[in-house]
């Protein structure tokens, strides 16, 4: 069974950081993209990041271009978002989720974790 665990939100204000983790089992964690994507009270979920399975090829939101770096450690099955510069508009509950390979679009993501809340106050 796969499972997905997120963890490290919370509430910081403007300008902070934050680093989210997200924890892998039950899948072969090297051969899956992992990425992450947010849900914002009343607005659909959106990409945040990715990561390639090969773990060289990277991809952002324009949103967060500069501020957030996503990473992996596959000797771990963890994949991590550090968040910078944090704004209150990056207030969301993130998603760590997994596609296996390369994936077309989000929908090509069949595992998703519970999610961490985010918020940044102003």
């Amino acid at each position: 069974q796969v499972q997905l665990v997120e963890s490290g939100g919370g509430l910081v204000q403007a300008g902070d950081s934050l680093r989210l983790s997200c924890a892998a089992s039950g899948l072969t964690f090297s051969r899956h993209t992992m990425g992450w994507f947010r849900q914002a009270p009343g607005k659909d979920r959106e990409f945040v990041a990715a990561i390639r399975w090969g773990g060289g090829i990277t991809d952002y939101a324009d949103s967060v271009k500069g501020r957030f770096t996503i990473s992996r450690d596959n000797s771990k099955n963890a994949v991590y978002l550090q968040m910078n510069t944090l704004k209150p508009e990056d207030t969301a509950v993130y998603y760590c989720a997994a596609a296996y390979m390369t994936p077309v679009t989000t929908r090509d993501y069949a595992y998703w974790g519970q999610g961490t809340q985010v918020t940044v106050s102003s």
